[in-house]
């Protein structure tokens, strides 16, 4: 740091006009300040400044010289401050999967909340994302912030409890269970049902599933599909009913009843994960005000 110490006393005293006052401004004593100039003098190799007993003027090369310094001191400064930004978390780049149910209920609020909070983080969102995808996604590095449905089955990714959802039953407007106040999982046996894709290994396909197994049938399945939206599409055009967790209510669609779901039926867990390799602090911050949300908090 001696360079920089030389700067900002050559530019301070090429300011004052005066090594006095340079030392005052700078909060040292004279002699440290007049050996600091002279030791960048020595290492240029040229003369930077003309000292008489009244006053100190800048030779040629000291004015060319003192342009460069402020730039290099301002370019420092600059640097420091966006370390100090860096470390308190309100810079840097972050990519937040959702799924489903994430999408329409929390990522609205979550957007907006992130923007608010942390307006120098460049953030982007995928929605839709089914859990498997999002846990593959960390890996990569394609996602920074994964919010989904466990299980997380892989070890190097750090996972924290969000909340749980109720699941409830969307059933097309025409359909004879759309006037029921609640149902039975046993209700449905027997009917077509639209559920997330197997082969793409949703958690919500395991969950209807084990309920409509552990209510002593088999779930006849007519559709599976890969993205929440589309699911709610298709009971809304008759197609069939599907479980879903609570939260997906918010997704404003005709032709679509959303009716509770009772009797010993599990809640859905929602998670977020990151890799526990990462740390970075805008990281960690948008994490806090995930978990703020989820739990119905402002954090204001």
């Amino acid at each position: 740091m001696d360079s920089l110490r030389q700067l900002r006393s050559f530019v301070a005293v090429a300011e004052e006009r005066h090594f006095g006052r340079a030392a005052e401004r700078l909060h040292i004593a004279q002699p440290p300040l007049s050996q600091q100039v002279r030791r960048l003098e020595a290492e240029l190799g040229v003369e930077l400044l003309t000292r008489t007993t009244r006053r100190v003027d800048l030779t040629p090369a000291g004015a060319a010289y003192l342009v460069r310094a402020r730039g290099i001191l301002a370019a420092v400064e600059d640097a420091a401050h966006e370390a100090r930004r860096a470390a308190a978390g309100v810079v840097g780049h972050l990519t937040v999967g959702c799924v489903g149910s994430v999408t329409y209920s929390l990522l609205p609020a979550l957007a907006r909340r992130l923007s608010e909070e942390l307006p120098g983080v460049d953030v982007s969102f995928r929605g839709e994302m089914l859990a498997a995808d999002q846990q593959e996604a960390l890996r990569q590095g394609a996602v920074d912030l994964a919010l989904l449905r466990p299980p997380v089955t892989d070890g190097t990714l750090t996972v924290t409890p969000l909340r749980e959802d109720r699941l409830v039953a969307a059933v097309p407007d025409d359909h004879p269970l759309a006037g029921r106040r609640r149902l039975r999982v046993a209700d449905l046996q027997g009917v077509e049902l639209l559920v997330h894709a197997s082969e793409r290994r949703s958690a919500m396909y395991d969950v209807v599933r084990g309920l409509c197994r552990d209510a002593g049938f088999e779930p006849t399945v007519r559709h599976e599909v890969g993205e929440t939206s589309t699911l709610v599409t298709l009971v809304a055009g008759g197609l069939g009913i599907a479980v879903v967790p609570e939260p997906v209510r918010a997704l404003p669609l005709g032709g679509v009843t959303y009716v509770p779901l009772v009797g010993p039926v599990p809640r859905v867990a929602l998670v977020a994960a990151h890799r526990a390799a990462r740390d970075e602090p805008h990281l960690l911050a948008a994490l806090d005000v995930v978990r703020q949300l989820a739990a119905g908090r402002s954090g204001r």
